[in-house]
């Protein structure tokens, strides 16, 4: 087949089935695996070239849903005439749902069970030991600084956060992003502050940025220094590497318990 890839999570999920050489263009900012480096460039993936997808001549293009303003991509593909499937996950679940999807659209369904199994696998383990924490730690996610914006109930990181011995501290609320004030923070108190910009890389992520906010000194999390520059790619795009953030949280949080990275 011939693969056009629109978002980094979706060219991560060809390369867990390890059909990337059936990949032949990918959006600007799928960077993983290193196989994307020599392949041609769609746009970024909130503003697909479409017309550069169209001289790819792709079997299939997987399309997503998972930044508002994506729709216009998908408008584009329609008018083309493309073939093309949407993912949108926010849970944990759904993510593994489209493992399965992607294996079905592109006939390599039993390497896709493979890895939903080692998926489910590595979800179980976690969750065996988190069951045994008896103290878990109140996590702020900070997604983008101004204006504010946290995951809620229904995002994958409130599930990461509870297999790592954790509670997001807005998963209370039932969305997947949250837009918050940083008085709505300061109320919730948390023991660890985890800063991942979306589409940010972690150099550029000052945590003096946090700490110099109003009111900052009353968060226990800003009290004891806990806060983590975490990778963005390992947080913030919904596919299966998203386990490779859990274990690094996990052992960050609760070294005694977890298996060391």
């Amino acid at each position: 087949m011939r693969i056009v890839s629109l978002c980094p999570s979706n060219t991560e999920i060809l390369a867990y089935l390890d059909i990337m050489d059936q990949v032949v263009g990918v959006d600007n900012d799928s960077d993983w695996p290193k196989d994307v480096e020599q392949l041609p460039k769609v746009g970024r993936d909130l503003n697909i070239e479409v017309e550069k997808v169209v001289k790819l001549k792709p079997d299939l293009v997987l399309a997503s849903l998972s930044v508002p303003g994506m729709e216009k991509n998908i408008e584009k593909l329609e008018e083309e005439g493309l073939p093309y499937i949407i993912l949108n996950p926010n849970s944990l679940d759904e993510i593994a749902e489209d493992i399965l999807t992607v294996g079905k659209h592109t006939g390599c369904e039993e390497k896709a069970q493979q890895v939903y199994g080692v998926y489910y696998q590595t979800l179980n383990d976690y969750r065996k030991i988190s069951n045994n924490i008896a103290d878990p730690k109140k996590i702020y996610w900070e997604w983008w600084p101004k204006p504010i914006f946290t995951p809620g109930g229904q995002n994958w990181l409130t599930y990461i956060s509870k297999l790592a011995g954790a509670e997001n501290v807005f998963s209370h609320i039932d969305q997947a992003s949250v837009q918050t004030e940083w008085d709505e923070v300061i109320k919730q108190n948390p023991d660890e502050i985890c800063m991942v910009w979306v589409g940010v890389q972690e150099k550029k992520m000052n945590p003096d940025l946090i700490r110099k906010r109003e009111g900052s000194e009353e968060i226990n999390a800003i009290k004891k220094n806990k806060i983590h520059v975490l990778e963005e790619y390992l947080y913030c795009r919904p596919s299966p590497r998203l386990l490779e953030g859990l274990k690094k949280l996990a052992y960050i949080l609760h070294p005694t318990h977890y298996p060391e990275v």
